[in-house]
């Protein structure tokens, strides 16, 4: 309280002075408190009650130092710090700090009207009257200044930690947690559970600048491995969510109860690892089953297509190209010939050697794997 202590040192409190406002010190924060009840609405309840006795303290108090420091006794060093606690307990109770700097000024002018009209008749001369109002807002200023500390730092530690806890459940979400310990992640976060989320991957760099066009209950980590971004967004609207993602590097994992947004998250790990092109992973179901199990896939084609592997590699390669569009087509030869740029007589030809190959084409069971084996080739 640098400047109100420059500001005491200035003035010249006699001892009749001092005791005079003592005397009064009692009724001058009753009047404090009153005006703030009527003056300042916030503090109309809280001034009832326990919180009432705590605050009226507070105020005389205040006063008590402010009276020390004018009388050259004290620093004002514990009212600082009380004025920063008490900014901090404004967070804590729910209000704003325009509620308490209104309180201060309510505050201060009472407190001049009172300790003015008990320090004049005591004595104080008409010259240090000017001094002693300096004093007065000078350190109701100060105080002011230390309470908006304490409310922003409060503040501040209350986002972080808030931030922390909604962190903590993204966490866990990713990691398939029971949904016990998802619900107490939840619940420590403040964050209610929605009906589903959706992953969406993206560069950790754009995951904040995303986040900040999307559902504010989305949750966000942009700190994952390989400067790799993830977004949990609620209920969303799929449609709405690519369209506001348009313009960034994103993949969209599949919609699933928030309780199983690993599912999601998982799958578009999986799609982004199989191609760089892929936005919505909807889009590209086949060859994310094709792809869940790469060891299986390759035995599968290695075994459903052995018959090919006897033939020159060109001629393996127009025979699988015939046979997958046969299959898509389901036989229909005009069809497959448009599909692979031929003459319908060609397919025919091509359809003869693939029989003898293949002489179960016609197998339920074989007409399976060949459907698998090939449906990631050509197309």
């Amino acid at each position: 309280m640098s400047h109100a202590i420059r500001r005491a040192s200035e003035l010249a409190l006699d001892e009749t002075t001092v005791t005079a406002l003592r005397a009064a010190l009692k009724s001058t924060a009753d009047e404090v408190v009153q005006a703030i009840i009527e003056e300042v609405p916030p503090y109309a309840n809280a001034l009832s009650g326990s919180m009432g006795a705590t605050i009226r303290r507070a105020v005389h108090t205040a006063l008590g130092h402010y009276l020390d420091l004018a009388s050259g006794n004290a620093t004002g060093g514990d009212a600082g710090d009380a004025a920063y606690e008490l900014g901090r307990g404004e967070v804590r109770d729910g209000r704003s700090m325009d509620a308490l700097l209104s309180a201060y000024r309510v505050g201060a002018r009472v407190a001049w009207r009172c300790l003015a009209a008990g320090a004049v008749p005591a004595g104080l001369p008409a010259a240090e009257v000017a001094k002693f109002a300096e004093l007065t807002f000078a350190y109701i200023d100060e105080l002011s200044a230390a309470s908006a500390a304490g409310h922003a730092d409060e503040l501040a530690a209350r986002g972080r930690a808030h931030e922390l806890h909604l962190e903590h459940l993204a966490r866990d979400l990713l990691a398939g947690a029971s949904p016990d310990v998802l619900l107490v992640s939840a619940q420590r976060a403040g964050w209610q559970p929605p009906v589903s989320l959706t992953a969406v991957l993206l560069p950790a760099a754009q995951a904040r600048p995303a986040y900040r066009t999307l559902d504010p209950n989305t949750l966000v980590l942009d700190d994952l491995p390989d400067a790799t971004g993830v977004l949990l967004v609620p209920d969303a609207d799929r449609t709405h969510l690519l369209r506001q993602l348009t313009e960034r590097t994103a993949v969209v994992g599949p919609t699933r109860p928030w309780a199983r947004a690993s599912a999601s998250y998982a799958r578009a790990v999986r799609a982004r690892s199989l191609s760089s092109d892929i936005r919505d992973t909807e889009d590209h179901l086949p060859e994310l089953v094709l792809s869940a199990d790469a060891d299986a896939f390759a035995d599968l084609r290695a075994r459903a297509l052995a018959p090919l592997r006897t033939l020159p590699v060109a001629t393996a390669r127009r025979l699988e190209e015939t046979l997958r569009a046969w299959l898509l087509h389901q036989g229909r030869r005009d069809e497959v010939a448009a599909a692979l740029f031929v003459h319908p007589q060609t397919v025919r030809y091509r359809m003869a050697q693939l029989r003898e190959l293949f002489p179960d084409l016609g197998s339920p069971q074989r007409v399976l794997e060949l459907t698998l084996a090939v449906g990631l080739r050509g197309g």
